[in-house]
């Protein structure tokens, strides 16, 4: 990743990666390696953070884990940004209604987080997505879902500089994501085929702020076989109907930051 050279955008990135390992924590190696920061600096990052409570250390394992602090800062901040609440219900219908674990997932620049996860009654489950866990734009069917609803300068700048074959192997090179956009427009869902772990699949629909901008995907995941061909059409209009309900219920709510 790109690292920032000031101390603020180090420190946020630091953050971002330590979010990624949630709720088991990571090493200072790990995190390090996630930044592309040499482990003194990392340590020193991550020492700092905790003296403001913005990070923890786990005294047993001494893995690192978010703070107390972000939790306090994050309540303040819900009441402009929040769509937890509102989605839950939507999250739950997918979940029930297909047995698979649902999520939601919101854009924050070039990246998508999970919010929401909803684990369905099918006993066998994925375990690539859970609150908190971050991909690039192109990568899982929520990321794939969103950049596939960009204007197509957007989409060839981001491509431009991302790389993500190299991070994310061959299967994400600029030709191969172009071909999971084409198809995720043609279908108006996106379709990831174990791309990111083999034998997980998910789906996923795009869901609209108040100027219509795509700025929050659900999502759907599972084994392989149950993302037969069969059944993705099924699943995909179940997807678009959710993600058309949510995007209302947004409308109704008013605009947001």
């Amino acid at each position: 990743m790109d690292t920032p050279v000031d101390v603020v955008g180090r420190a946020a990135v630091v953050l971002r990666a330590v979010a990624g390992h949630e709720p088991r924590g990571a090493t200072t190696t790990a995190i390090g390696r996630d930044c592309d920061l040499a482990r003194p600096t990392a340590h020193r990052l991550l020492t700092s953070l905790a003296r403001a409570g913005l990070t923890d250390r786990d005294p047993e394992t001494g893995r690192w884990l978010l703070g107390p602090e972000l939790y306090l800062l994050g309540n303040a901040a819900a009441t402009r940004y929040d769509v937890t609440a509102l989605a839950h219900p939507f999250v739950r219908r997918l979940s029930e209604a297909t047995g698979e674990s649902a999520f939601l997932s919101v854009r924050r620049g070039e990246e998508t987080i999970c919010l929401v996860r909803e684990d369905g009654s099918f006993p066998i489950r994925s375990h690539v997505l859970a609150e908190g866990v971050r991909f690039p734009l192109g990568v899982a069917s929520a990321g794939m879902v969103l950049l596939a609803h960009l204007p197509d300068a957007e989409v060839e700048e981001y491509l431009a500089h991302a790389d993500l074959g190299r991070d994310w192997g061959p299967q994400h090179a600029p030709a191969q994501v172009r071909r999971h956009v084409d198809a995720t427009r043609a279908s108006g869902y996106a379709v990831n085929p174990g791309l990111v772990v083999e034998g997980s699949w998910g789906m996923a629909a795009a869901v609209f702020d108040a100027q219509d901008q795509p700025r929050w995907a659900l999502s759907l995941t599972g084994i392989e076989r149950r993302f037969g061909p069969e059944r993705r059409p099924e699943l995909g209009e179940l997807l678009l109907t959710v993600a058309h309900d949510l995007s209302r219920s947004l409308r109704r709510r008013g605009p947001r930051p």
